[in-house]
């Protein structure tokens, strides 16, 4: 049987039995006696002793890209192409160079994420929220850079009613078989539904309960509920995403609770699709566990990191859930995640936990921050 029809066989079995899950129903919640892979190895790929990294990406060649959101003063560039192990502004130093009071149309504001796509392009989520605040000059905006000619090919800009100043678009899956992307809003909720070709864009599932934070999860990353500077809990909505290998659904879900859900991309890629529709068919896969990003592999398997237990977890297509490893030390709030075609898992720490946001002002960062790899 070829590698193609195993692939096929393992997303179909994904779809059957996640459409016949009753909501509250998971075969491989935490605490099922899941063991760790001891032969599994997290290698360092990359650590920076000064800024605050969220994404990762690797392209088809191993070229290996981080951005850096400004959340905090120190803050220097947004995105870096990382050469000999070190950071060199990409796609030029221009893009890079942005300071409060410029104009944020063509530089980056405020970088959430980058994902390379299989076509040999960057994309990169500018949600130009900086500090998470209200969007900077209505300077949201998503490009598209050839890695082969480094040149930025498209930038993706958004109406008001779409991205407005309160919405934080904040990781991208695209399919470019379809036409199509797709972006979390993490701030209010709700997924942006890009049409790449047209530059047409859709905010959609505002209201469904499936793009908001469990207010009654208790999301514990220190061990008791993380709390903001003013006392109140920290809520974070719809965040990671990803995309089955066949593009026919994208899974998200809040990164503060740990429900996971999907819905068939072909729905959102009609644009005439009510509303109403839309909701009615999201599709509650129920309970697993907090994490900020994740991806598929080939076969059809969703990777999660843990923030509560400091562990990268596999999801296979029969939704059975185990731990890949676990290290207190290195998976300190591992938020974004790459394949290569290597078959590495490329993660980023962002150790969100341990900002001042959340200390009273006090950073509480282990530096450096780390980018590690893991085979799968």
């Amino acid at each position: 049987m070829s590698f193609k029809n195993l692939t096929m066989i393992g997303i179909t079995m994904l779809s059957l039995i996640a459409c016949n899950k009753s909501p509250n129903q998971n075969s491989g919640k935490p605490g099922d006696g899941i063991l760790t892979d001891k032969n599994a190895k997290l290698e360092e790929v990359f650590a920076d002793s000064t800024y605050q990294l969220t994404g990762v990406a690797v392209a088809k060649d191993n070229r290996v890209f981080v951005n850096y959101p400004y959340w905090l003063d120190n803050h220097s560039y947004s995105v870096v192409e990382i050469k000999d192990g070190k950071p060199v502004p990409y796609p030029n130093a221009e893009w890079n160079s942005f300071k409060k009071g410029e104009d944020g149309q063509n530089k980056f504001v405020t970088v959430q994420s980058v994902v390379t796509d299989d076509k040999g392009f960057l994309w990169v989520v500018d949600a130009a929220g900086i500090g998470l605040g209200k969007m900077y000059q209505h300077s949201a905006k998503v490009l598209k850079i050839n890695l082969a000619t480094n040149k930025i090919e498209k930038i993706y800009r958004f109406l008001e009613n779409v991205v407005g100043e309160d919405v934080y678009i904040n990781d991208i899956r695209v399919d470019n078989q379809n036409g199509f992307a797709y972006l979390t809003n993490s701030n209010t909720g709700g997924i942006v539904v890009l049409n790449i070709n047209s530059g047409e864009s859709r905010l959609v599932l505002v209201n469904s309960l499936s793009v908001k934070s469990d207010p009654n999860y208790h999301f514990s990353p220190l061990g008791t509920e993380l709390k903001k500077g003013d006392g109140s809990l920290l809520k974070v909505n719809s965040d990671g995403i990803a995309l089955t290998p066949d593009n026919q659904y994208i899974y998200y879900k809040p990164l503060s609770d740990n429900r996971l859900y999907r819905i068939k991309t072909d729905l959102l890629r009609d644009f005439k699709t009510p509303e109403t529709v839309l909701e009615k068919n999201v599709e509650d896969l129920g309970k697993f566990i907090t994490t900020d990003g994740m991806i598929f592999d080939k076969k059809g398997n969703l990777y999660f990191g843990d923030l509560e237990k400091s562990s990268i977890v596999k999801i296979t297509p029969d939704l059975k859930m185990q731990t890949i490893v676990q290290d207190k030390d290195k998976l300190i709030w591992p938020d974004s995640y790459s394949i290569s075609d290597d078959g590495y898992l490329y993660i980023s720490n962002s150790q969100i936990q341990l900002m001042p946001w959340f200390h009273n002002g006090k950073e509480e960062f282990k530096k450096p921050f780390k980018v590690f790899r893991i085979k799968i």
